[in-house]
């Protein structure tokens, strides 16, 4: 057991993740940080769909999809093509900027 003299190590966020789940380059630190991403991405959606005073299925027929699939964006957006993305943001009139990396290039698309 630590005596009071002990003192707590403090860590950053970032060191904890190099700890617990691997290095920025690993496979499990780019799989944890792609899903953290597709998870902000579906709290934008359903962010922006509120702000526009839409219900799931007002914004599935804006897009021309059903409401589950809406729903399902919103809470997990892995299975869904950029396209169907693309089409909601349209739809809630929202500005799009996408950043793609490949190898030590960065392209921004509009």
């Amino acid at each position: 057991m630590d005596t009071p003299k002990e003192k707590m190590k403090m860590m950053t966020l970032d060191q904890m993740k190099d700890k617990h789940i691997g290095e920025v380059g690993t496979k499990d630190r780019d799989k944890y940080e792609f899903d953290l991403k597709l998870e902000v991405l579906g709290e934008m959606i359903k962010s922006a769909r509120k702000e526009r005073q839409l219900t799931q299925e007002q914004l599935g027929e804006l897009v021309g999809v059903q409401k589950s699939q809406i729903s399902k964006l919103e809470r997990n957006a892995k299975n869904v093509t950029i396209e169907t993305i693309l089409k909601v943001f349209r739809a809630l009139k929202a500005n799009i900027k996408f950043s793609v990396e490949l190898k030590d290039e960065d392209f921004k698309v509009a």
